[in-house]
């Protein structure tokens, strides 16, 4: 790893690594960090091709409970950086990391929940469930499926859980190894009694597909589902020069102007049409949102409330998230004269 650390990025020690199951591990660090319940980190693993290549992972942590930041990974076949984590780092190991990020996370603690996880894709439900039950006041019903009973990842935690407040958090189990695959009709029909509340799905792509199907045929309401998936990063945002210098308009490429809703605050800016939006309120000073900025995780999502605007890439928003608005910061440019974007 570089001795220089971007002041972008913060340098985190491995306090602890606790073994999930037999393919998945917990890191813990020795550090405070300042997150929302289901964000994702941004780490630099070394690699002997390319120097080091960036991974997310999120947290299955809880800010509202007391301890320290955890990431979990599960082994990913052919997966570089699953498996270089599991296999190679102790207590003592430090990382370079990207801030906190992600936008998979509920609006308030106190809402009713309807979760659905499978696999390794209960880390950062983990993270939402614990802060409820710790720090709010709705009820959840968590979906969880796995390959197996040995699969199943914070298994004797979520029992605990569920022991400490039953009337508050419901758990059901699905195994495949006992009730095969889980499909749209077996997904609606748990989900039939609760289409009043807010919904978090994340899992590898078919079960994920899977639930979204069942949602859909309830009518559910694409403004309350809440979808969390990674694609491949192309690039590396800690050796990347991706702060890029601004440019000056011309003739060809005319300002145009962005109005931003941003932590209930209000901004204007001249918008050059060349100008990707994240760079531009980057350079403004704003504190706006991202983690790969290449179109491939979620972190910068936000909506578009009045103008239009074009996206170089999109690796993660399905034609759903696209006509209720949504866009990705990191790779709009502006196809109007005016565009109002809201982050709230």
């Amino acid at each position: 790893m570089s001795d220089s650390v971007s002041p972008a990025f913060r340098r985190l020690r491995v306090a602890e690594v606790v073994a999930e199951t037999a393919d998945t591990r917990s890191f813990v660090f020795d550090a405070d960090l300042d997150y929302r319940p289901g964000q994702f980190l941004t780490l630099r693993i070394p690699s002997d091709r390319c120097g080091s290549v960036a991974r997310s992972y999120s947290l299955s942590s809880s800010p509202h409970v007391s301890g320290r930041p955890a990431v979990t990974v599960k082994r990913v076949d052919d997966g570089y950086g699953s498996n270089w984590l599991c296999d190679n780092v102790e207590p003592g190991a430090e990382f370079d990391v990207l801030g906190p990020a992600g936008v998979f996370t509920p609006r308030s603690l106190d809402d009713d929940l309807l979760l659905f996880a499978a696999g390794s894709g209960i880390t950062p439900i983990m993270s939402i469930v614990k802060s409820v039950l710790a720090a709010g006041r709705g009820r959840t019903l968590l979906v969880y499926a796995n390959r197996d009973e040995n699969s199943v990842i914070f298994g004797a935690e979520l029992n605990d859980l569920v022991t400490g407040q039953p009337d508050r958090l419901v758990v059901v189990h699905w195994l495949e190894s006992v009730q095969g695959l889980p499909g749209p009709a077996a997904l609606r029909a748990l989900a039939r009694p609760f289409t009043d509340r807010e919904a978090f799905v994340c899992g590898p792509p078919p079960f994920m597909e899977a639930a979204r199907k069942a949602l859909r045929e309830l009518d559910f309401p694409r403004a309350r589902l809440h979808l969390e998936w990674f694609g491949p990063l192309d690039g590396n945002p800690f050796e990347d020069a991706h702060a890029a210098q601004p440019e000056q308009p011309s003739e060809a490429r005319p300002c145009g102007r962005v109005e931003v809703e941003l932590d209930g605050e209000q901004h204007a800016f001249d918008w050059p049409a060349d100008r990707r939006l994240l760079d531009l309120l980057l350079e403004k000073g704003l504190d706006a949102p991202y983690s790969c900025r290449e179109g491939a995780c979620s972190a910068c999502a936000c909506r578009i409330v009045d103008g239009e605007v074009s996206m170089i890439r999109n690796e993660v928003l399905e034609e759903e998230d696209l006509a209720e608005g949504y866009i990705l910061a990191c790779q709009a440019l502006p196809l109007t004269e005016t565009v109002k974007v809201s982050y709230d």
